[in-house]
C-alpha cells in the first residue's frame, strides 16, 4: 500500500542537526496518521507515494518545522514564586504559571524550565527544536488504512512533533518521545 492522506504509517528515524549531532532516534516503529495532526506537513508531503520498506532523507528548515527561536518567549521569573522541588527540564502550562509571573507571558504556551538560579527561574516557551534545521533519515516500516476513530481524532495519539497545552481531555505531549 502506498502512503496517501488518511492512512497510518509506522516509521523509524534518526534526527540530526546540520552539524551531525543526533537529536533523536526512533528505533522501534511508531504509527502516525498521515493527513492528521501527528506529523509536520513537510514530512507528510515527502512521504506521499512511498510504501513499506522505503527510506528517505530530508533537510527541514526551521520555518518548515518549529519556527525561529523567539527571544520574546523567554521569561526570567522570581524563584520564590515556584515550588522548592522545581527541576530544570520540567514543562509547565502557561495557564498554570504562578501568580506574579510576567503578565506578557502567553498563557496558551507550554514552557520549559531551562535554568534555575537562587533568585530566578528561566522559562522558555519555544519548542526545544525552534531555530534548528533538522536532517531526518526515515524508514517506512508499514502502511495501513486508518480507522474511523483515528481519522476522527486526527491522530494515532503519537504527535511527537507537537507540544500542546493540555485541554480537559488531552494530556500535554512530551518532547519528541
Amino acid at each position: 500500500m502506498e502512503i496517501t492522506q488518511q492512512c497510518v504509517v509506522a516509521l523509524t528515524w534518526t534526527l540530526k542537526d546540520t552539524l551531525g549531532e543526533t537529536l533523536d532516534v526512533l528505533d522501534e516503529p511508531v504509527e502516525f496518521l498521515v493527513g492528521g495532526n501527528d506529523l509536520l506537513p513537510v514530512l507528510e508531503a515527502a512521504l506521499q507515494g512511498y510504501s513499506a520498506g522505503s527510506s528517505l532523507q530530508l533537510q527541514i528548515e526551521p520555518e518548515q518545522a518549529f519556527g525561529d527561536f523567539k527571544d520574546q518567549l523567554l521569561f526570567l521569573e522570581p524563584r520564590h514564586l515556584f515550588p522548592g522541588d522545581l527541576q530544570e527540564g520540567l514543562t509547565m502550562e502557561g495557564s498554570a504559571l504562578p501568580e506574579g509571573c510576567h503578565p506578557d507571558a502567553p498563557r496558551d504556551t507550554l514552557y520549559t524550565i531551562t535554568d534555575i538560579y537562587p533568585d530566578h527561574v528561566v522559562l522558555d516557551g519555544n519548542h526545544p527544536l525552534a531555530g534548528i534545521a533538522i536532517r531526518i533519515t526515515m524508514k517506512v516500516e508499514s502502511v495501513r488504512e486508518a480507522t474511523d476513530e483515528e481519522v476522527g481524532r486526527g491522530s494515532c495519539g503519537t504527535g511527537f512533533f507537537n507540544l500542546q497545552v493540555a485541554s480537559d481531555t488531552q494530556a500535554p505531549d512530551g518532547f519528541l518521545h
